[in-house]
């Protein structure tokens, strides 16, 4: 089985009474998680009576849209195991994806840990993707004074603007600048407006062979990084040292010499870089390599079929927090340049 293959697992996460569980209770009622799992931490804190179809056990209830739901008992990576297991004994439905709600003062990157570092589970699921929720009336306030909200905004690949009913017009577009500075590849949806379904939030990820070269297209758009009148190099910078840039490189990369950078900067700096995106011209390929991690995990490369635009330079986009994009353009260049000079 390739990675590809394994259960996608989706994060849903967002600060404490940001609208997290209003969000699942609208997915729970779409047809499209039919064959899906979700974890969630108790069933009291999601009104669940009236989609209840059929109790399972005392921990599994299986809902109308043909959805599992199963309460998290301890530790998240005892949960996943258990889950798995009763599905290949064919106690529970068959799932194909799985859906963890976190707490509200979680960090996303132990979730995504567990799911690359553990050894039974990194066999049989790999990361779909990180929504995060923020609420119009308290999300600016929450991103400025506490670093769990604004680490679930950074490490998102969908951004979920809750309650813009009850707050100002200009309140909600200083909201969606300042998500759009922190993570500007993350699309932007508004819960009150936009279409919130399984579809759109959940089934497009750059594993997805229907979608990877979309996914990767967005992730690499310069556009997003660039600040009006200045280009895709410059930084968006934050009050709070956090800052989101995009680097270009003209000449293809060695595979090797990035891989070694890449787990040097990891193991150096991994708990400052929030998430690190791109697209490579390597060395003697005809098509790209997307890769991408969280803090201190990579996840497997991603092999494309053929670029998704005319632009064939490598373009790697940064969310770090206290490092100097500059030191970091430096020091891949010098890895690239002593790895072609070796070869030659």
């Amino acid at each position: 089985m390739t990675y590809e293959d394994h259960i996608p697992v989706n994060v849903i996460t967002g600060f404490l009474g940001s609208g997290k569980t209003t969000l699942l209770q609208r997915l729970l009622d779409d047809p499209g998680m039919a064959d899906t799992a979700v974890l969630i931490n108790e069933f009291g804190e999601i009104g669940l009576d009236h989609h209840l179809l059929q109790r399972v056990d005392e921990q599994t209830v299986l809902l109308k849209s043909g959805c599992l739901c199963c309460t998290i008992r301890g530790d998240l990576s005892d949960a996943m195991r258990d889950l798995y297991g009763r599905r290949e004994r064919g106690e529970i439905p068959r799932f194909r994806r799985l859906v963890i709600e976190t707490t509200g003062l979680a960090d996303p990157a132990p979730i995504i840990y567990t799911l690359m570092a553990e050894d039974v589970i990194r066999h049989h699921f790999r990361l779909g993707n990180v929504i995060t929720t923020v609420d119009a009336v308290n999300g600016r306030a929450q991103l400025r004074r506490h670093g769990e909200s604004l680490k679930q905004a950074a490490m998102a690949d969908r951004l979920v603007i809750t309650k813009t009913d009850l707050a100002s017009e200009r309140k909600t577009a200083s909201l969606r600048a300042k998500l759009k500075a922190l993570n500007p590849s993350a699309p932007l949806l508004e819960a009150a407006t936009d279409p919130i379904s399984a579809e759109a939030l959940l089934t497009r990820d750059v594993y997805d062979p229907k979608s990877k070269s979309a996914e990767v297209a967005r992730w690499i758009d310069a556009e997003a990084f660039a600040a009006p009148g200045g280009h895709a190099h410059d930084v968006n910078r934050h009050g709070d040292g956090i800052s989101a840039f995009c680097l270009t490189f003209d000449e293809p990369l060695d595979w090797t010499a990035f891989g070694v950078w890449l787990t040097m900067l990891l193991q150096c700096h991994g708990q400052d870089v929030l998430r690190v995106k791109g697209l490579l011209n390597v060395l003697g390929a005809d098509a790209p390599v997307a890769v991408h991690g969280v803090q201190h995990i990579v996840h497997p490369p991603v092999h494309l079929d053929a670029w998704p635009d005319a632009d064939r330079r490598s373009r790697l986009v940064f969310i770090v927090q206290g490092l100097n994009p500059e030191d970091i353009e430096a020091s891949l260049l010098a890895f690239n340049g002593l790895a072609n000079s070796v070869a030659a």
